[in-house]
């Protein structure tokens, strides 16, 4: 079993060495590449204000945040649903993950290490060099409705990531999909050579007595030399 969590994090800056910190964590766990329904969704108290830069990305003030709990009420929640063999998915990974472990690490919470990391970004830029590769453009490229996307919301951007995610590596359900790709050679072998118990009867089409003579003229007429027409030379016999 695969289990994958996609995420996103909102945050009052750039930099957690600066004194910027989380402010919202989005959630959904993915099982074999499939949506289990489960999630995470927590607004965070930064313990400090909002500067307007990062308002004007996510819309969340502190005025807002103030009443929700921080950190470290609500981390061992937050590792509990990551579990310990989930994978991170996230999109530039780096600044997710900075974010998170340097909020644990202040707590002597676990870390995350990068081995069970994958970058949504990464894979879009070797797939699409040179394309914008933001979650928006990644939604327009794959038809994924991001009409409610005002202003990023973690939990909003988690779930469209997700679905991002499944198109970066094949498409929803890949296994399910190699299935039927699977099922469909096959058959199709099936059909060639009539295996595996599956018979399809000869269809046929008869012809006319008109259709017989028409044929039978164009053969006489209109090809010269036809090697089916030839006498067989002794010896030999018409295959």
């Amino acid at each position: 079993m695969v289990r994958e969590i996609v995420f996103d994090t909102e945050t009052t800056g750039f930099d957690a060495d600066k004194g910027d910190r989380l402010v919202e964590i989005g959630a959904v766990e993915l099982v074999n590449h499939m949506p289990t329904g489960k999630t995470y969704h927590q607004y965070i108290n930064p313990q400090r204000e909002v500067p307007e830069d990062a308002f004007k990305v996510h819309g969340l003030s502190y005025d807002f945040l103030k009443d929700f709990p921080t950190f470290d009420q609500i981390v061992d929640d937050w590792l509990n649903f990551v579990g310990d063999d989930g994978i991170l998915v996230a999109h530039n990974a780096k600044f997710d993950i900075t974010f998170c472990n340097f909020e644990q690490k202040a707590l002597n919470k676990p870390e995350f290490s990068w081995d069970r990391v994958i970058d949504t970004l990464e894979i879009a830029r070797n797939m699409f060099p040179g394309s914008r590769v933001n979650l928006d453009a990644l939604c327009k490229r794959f038809n994924i409705d991001n009409s409610n996307r005002t202003k990023h919301g973690a939990l909003l951007d988690a779930e469209l990531l997700a679905e991002v995610y499944l198109q970066l590596i094949g498409g929803q359900e890949p296994a399910m999909m190699f299935d039927e790709k699977k099922k469909a050679s096959n058959l199709a072998s099936v059909v060639q050579f009539g295996s595996e118990g599956i018979v399809r009867e000869a269809r046929h089409f008869p012809l006319s007595e008109e259709e017989i003579k028409l044929h039978n003229e164009f053969l006489q007429n209109k090809i010269k030399g036809a090697i089916w027409l030839a006498e067989p030379e002794s010896g030999e016999k018409n295959v």
